[in-house]
């Protein structure tokens, strides 16, 4: 009987060894011209960059996405590996929620995620959470 393999855990997937690739692209791609540079990042170089989001500051997909590119001398992000690893980042910080951690020591990745992005409707612990954040760095 062939063995199952266990689903890796969130933070499994966040911790997993990647290096960052960039890649000449040939054909134009999402919203990327045909002969640019994309960057494929990784899910510890996204956390990485929430992490320094300031309290009570959010910054959109777009903005992250051309920081991660000019940081690694390329001209675009991937943006479906971005929204991947973005959501990556989001649950595997909410499992640490789940394991006891407090709001205030995990990656605030709801400075990025937009609640009503079609990426914080895929959530697991779904758009609220987002929401409570938001209006809890407002007060």
């Amino acid at each position: 009987m062939p063995t199952m393999t266990k689903k890796k855990s969130w933070l499994e997937k966040l911790n997993e060894k990647r290096q960052t690739q960039v890649k000449r692209i040939e054909i134009d791609f999402a919203d990327i011209p045909a002969g640019s540079n994309m960057l494929i990042s990784t899910p510890q170089i996204i956390d990485s960059y929430i992490n320094q989001i300031g309290y009570g500051k959010r910054i959109n997909l777009k903005i992250m996405r051309k920081d991660l590119a000019l940081a690694n001398h390329a001209d675009y992000t991937c943006p479906v590996t971005t929204g991947i690893f973005l959501r990556i980042v989001a649950e595997a910080n909410y499992e640490k929620l789940l394991q006891g951690m407090n709001a205030t020591e995990i990656t605030p990745f709801w400075r990025v995620i937009e609640p009503n992005s079609p990426l914080a409707k895929k959530l697991t612990f779904g758009q609220e959470f987002i929401l409570k954040q938001l209006e809890n760095e407002e007060n």
